[in-house]
């Protein structure tokens, strides 16, 4: 198949290595705002290089992959749409919360298949702790902690567009605690601290932050952010049922060091970039993404999951702001 990129920024030109190594992508059609962006991908992968989106939507492609920036992701999902082409998308589906309702409404009852990039829902930990929780092995759950924390802040031009650690960073361990557990979230109650750098809290933010969630079961759900983690990039999950505990993310290069005598685990290099930890899971992400195309699967992320996270990213928000428990149908607008 003939998949469109649109975006070849860090993650785009990510996306485009992993396209051209899959035996169901036979050529990629490029476009970036910044020629130069699409040129040097199309060199280092192969591929054709088209100047607009409107150019790449008429070569002929089965698919598109959108990797722009958050405020283009809006218009690039219509015209795919509208043009009748299979599009992912990384996440948000929008900047804000009300733009992705109406990005909804608008293809609500079409077609035409949209993926949402939630890349956790493809490693390999993540898929077998979800078979876990399902098959009933772990017993009832009550409880779930989950764990992001980067090595070291993005830029701060990054942060001042971010819309806020819950919006760009925890929101990762709302949808997978979702897609987990099979339950919602009814209610949190989120805290947050400044102690590294000035330029977050200059941006109103917070750069470390913890969230209790209340699930629509009862099982109470502990996500732990921040932008400083010294050594290295974190992603875990642990569930704990009255059957059986598991935990996600618990391998040698975890970034985490033990103090215990005699203790030598993790002994391996610690993760240091998400695209280090998730490499095997995005590869997945966009092998599924050609199964959509190909109309062999239904969308594994939808416009309407990545809404779900973002309620819940937008009530921690508040709950951060106000200091008190938000329910999700607080925020709910739709």
């Amino acid at each position: 198949m003939r998949i469109g990129i649109l975006g070849l920024g860090r993650i785009g030109a990510f996306h485009a290595e992993t396209l051209s190594g899959l035996d169901a992508v036979e050529s990629l059609v490029l476009a970036d705002p910044f020629a130069d962006a699409a040129k040097s991908a199309a060199e280092r992968f192969g591929g054709e290089v088209a100047d607009s989106p409107e150019a790449v939507l008429a070569a002929g492609v089965d698919g598109i992959v959108v990797a722009a920036a958050t405020d283009a992701h809006p218009a690039l999902i219509l015209a795919a749409v509208q043009a009748g082409v299979p599009v992912f998308c990384e996440k948000p589906v929008a900047k804000t919360m009300s733009e992705g309702v109406e990005v909804l409404r608008a293809v609500q009852g079409g077609d035409v298949p949209i993926q949402i990039g939630y890349n956790r829902r493809f490693d390999a930990g993540f898929v077998a702790a979800r078979a876990a929780v399902h098959s009933g092995e772990l017993g009832k759950l009550h409880t779930v902690r989950s764990t992001t924390l980067d090595p070291a802040p993005p830029p701060a031009a990054y942060i001042a567009a971010s819309g806020g650690i819950f919006r760009d960073c925890s929101v990762h361990d709302f949808d997978i605690i979702r897609w987990v557990t099979g339950r919602e979230v009814t209610e949190v109650y989120a805290v947050g601290g400044n102690r590294g750098a000035d330029f977050i809290k200059a941006a109103g933010d917070a750069d470390t932050t913890g969230a209790i969630l209340t699930l629509d079961d009862g099982t109470i759900a502990v996500v732990s952010n921040s932008r400083h983690n010294a050594r290295g990039y974190d992603v875990r999950m642990e569930l704990h049922g009255f059957t059986d505990s598991i935990a996600v993310g618990l391998e040698d290069k975890l970034p985490l060091r033990s103090v215990e005598p005699g203790v030598t685990f993790p002994a391996g290099t610690p993760h240091d970039f998400f695209m280090d930890r998730f490499t095997a899971a995005y590869r997945a992400e966009l092998t599924a993404f050609t199964e959509v195309v190909a109309g062999t699967r239904p969308s594994p992320c939808t416009i309407e999951d990545a809404l779900e996270a973002g309620w819940i990213a937008e009530a921690c928000t508040l709950s951060l702001h106000e200091h008190r428990p938000v329910t999700i149908a607080e925020v709910r607008t739709a």
